[in-house]
């Protein structure tokens, strides 16, 4: 059975969507269901006025971001984004394809620059330095669009690895409005993606109490995570990941 990070749902002459997971566009993270498949269902439901968009992601494989973020964005449809927990990293690319952008005081958006394991020789490790300079590039022109802000900050909002609040992300432009507090399921695997960050919370957002103030900690055993994404991917030489 295929593994997916997304669920299509018809609701009369609307759609909703639920991001819920890790995204991918392969089976690297163990999702065997593509962009392609995603295309194909969200067609199948039709001439919808109005798409729901619900995301609660740590992020994933930013290529897979950039193709969701398209799909969505070129859809003739009103598009209503809710960050229910976490939209960080390529769920926060996704997220800003919606039309709206609602999120909860308690909810938590992050963004960054992309990053990769690489191997082989001096001119094999400048490619991959280039090639990361050119989607960091891509990413901030997403963000710059959305927020209105000069892509030099942007550049810098990423480069610092930025954690906003509700509050926070409305202030600066990412979301259009906040949102009532609410109480949903744990992200799944949000420990683990939280551990190879250098400023994520303590604990994944949707288990925080809306009133912590933001508080930002950093994340524990940050080496061990590393060591052990390592070994899974000691065969990759070039693939770009946003995680």
């Amino acid at each position: 059975k295929m593994n997916r990070f997304w669920e299509f749902k018809a609701l009369g002459n609307a759609g909703e969507l639920f991001l819920y997971g890790e995204i991918s566009d392969t089976s690297w993270w163990g999702d065997e269901i593509t962009p392609a498949q995603f295309q194909k269902e969200l067609a199948a439901l039709g001439d919808i006025p109005t798409l729901d968009v619900d995301i609660n992601s740590p992020g994933g494989d930013i290529f897979a971001g950039f193709s969701l973020y398209n799909i969505l964005n070129r859809h003739p449809a009103a598009k209503n984004v809710h960050i229910d927990g976490l939209a960080a990293s390529a769920a926060s690319v996704v997220a800003m394809a919606g039309d709206i952008i609602k999120m909860p005081e308690n909810a938590t958006l992050m963004i960054h620059n992309a990053w990769t394991y690489a191997g082989g020789g001096a001119e094999d490790l400048r490619r991959t330095a280039d090639e990361l300079d050119r989607i960091n590039d891509q990413i901030a022109d997403i963000y710059a669009a959305r927020t209105g802000k000069e892509k030099d900050e942007i550049s810098a909002l990423m480069t610092a690895e930025t954690w906003m609040s509700g509050a926070e992300a409305l202030d600066m432009g990412f979301v259009d409005e906040l949102i009532e507090n609410k109480k949903i399921a744990a992200c799944v695997n949000s420990e683990k993606w939280f551990a190879l960050y250098k400023h994520a919370p303590k604990e994944p957002p949707e288990n925080r109490e809306p009133d912590n103030g933001g508080a930002i900690q950093p994340a524990a055993d940050i080496n061990t995570a590393l060591q052990e994404q390592r070994k899974r991917f000691t065969a990759t030489k070039l693939k770009i990941l946003e995680v």
